[in-house]
């Protein structure tokens, strides 16, 4: 009797426990590499699987339903001894009420992705220190992604998690690893992060909101609502290219969005499709064959 209610209240205790942030699946690709002896890459595989799924990002209590569904894809291009050049594809998603709809919410490359490793090299962030590009480039991306989702559930929600990440470009810019400096131009990782916290780019972080939290989140139950706030959210891009063409949020937003854009409007009940794709070929023509095939 003893035994099951110690069972008990060992399960009660576990399903008591916080959960982590990320629900984040790594994949370290070497096939560029051409390196027989791959076990250095299946180790730093589970290294940064264990690194960024249970490390504590924060100091918000997240249940297990709430972690933030994400993905990196690492391909090494060159390796040797302890040195790596390699890309790193970051997609996220977030879940749509009352469907089992996962919404892709950021999907971006970055190819400025060196450093070093060491097999069974511990991976520790620390906010205070900048010891190691691995960690930071990590790092950063964690706090993008968990920016990125909260605000898709509230107005301007991830400022606390972009300072972090504009903390980690501010100690990188005394290393010489490419992609944290303002000076790479645009699409590095300073001009990410500048972009989400600066005022000039604020129809962004509503459209986020916008689209997600009044729009998705209302489908299910107002198919007609939640199309026509999705369309008017679009537009708010507009306004942002008229301050700042070719803003680099836009290209990430459309890069993460234009499939789904596509999915929705072309389905249920009528908007306005004639305007929706003059505001999309407006905002975001470099996906024109896609609106092309928004037919209503």
């Amino acid at each position: 009797m003893r035994k099951i209610l110690f069972s008990v209240f060992l399960l009660l205790v576990t399903l008591a426990l916080p959960a982590q942030e990320l629900n984040c699946e790594v994949t370290v690709n070497s096939d560029q590499v051409g390196q027989t002896n791959q076990q250095i890459f299946r180790t730093l595989e589970r290294s940064l699987n264990d690194f960024v799924n249970k490390s504590k990002w924060t100091n918000r209590v997240y249940r297990d339903n709430e972690r933030v569904n994400a993905r990196m894809f690492i391909t090494v291009t060159q390796y040797e001894s302890d040195r790596f050049e390699a890309n790193i594809q970051i997609q996220s998603t977030r879940p749509v009420f009352n469907t089992t709809y996962e919404s892709p919410v950021f999907n971006y490359k970055d190819n400025s992705f060196n450093f070093q490793y060491q097999e069974f090299q511990p991976l520790v962030y620390n906010p205070n220190n900048f010891d190691s590009n691995l960690v930071g480039v990590i790092s950063y991306y964690v706090y993008i992604i968990l920016g990125l989702d909260a605000d898709t559930f509230s107005l301007e929600g991830g400022n606390d998690f972009y300072r972090q990440a504009q903390n980690i470009v501010t100690q990188a810019q005394s290393s010489s690893y490419s992609g944290w400096s303002q000076d790479t131009g645009d699409r590095s990782r300073f001009e990410l992060v500048d972009n989400l916290l600066s005022n000039s780019f604020r129809e962004y972080r509503i459209a986020m909101y916008n689209y997600h939290r009044k729009g998705l989140d209302i489908l299910a139950d107002n198919n007609s609502t939640g199309k026509q706030i999705i369309a008017g959210s679009l537009r708010l891009f507009e306004t942002l290219i008229s301050r700042r063409p070719n803003a680099f949020l836009i290209q990430t937003f459309f890069d993460a969005k234009s499939e789904e854009i596509q999915n929705i409007f072309s389905d249920g009940p009528k908007v306005d499709i004639v305007k929706l794709k003059e505001t999309l070929n407006k905002v975001a023509p470099f996906y024109s064959s896609t609106w092309n095939e928004i037919n209503y």
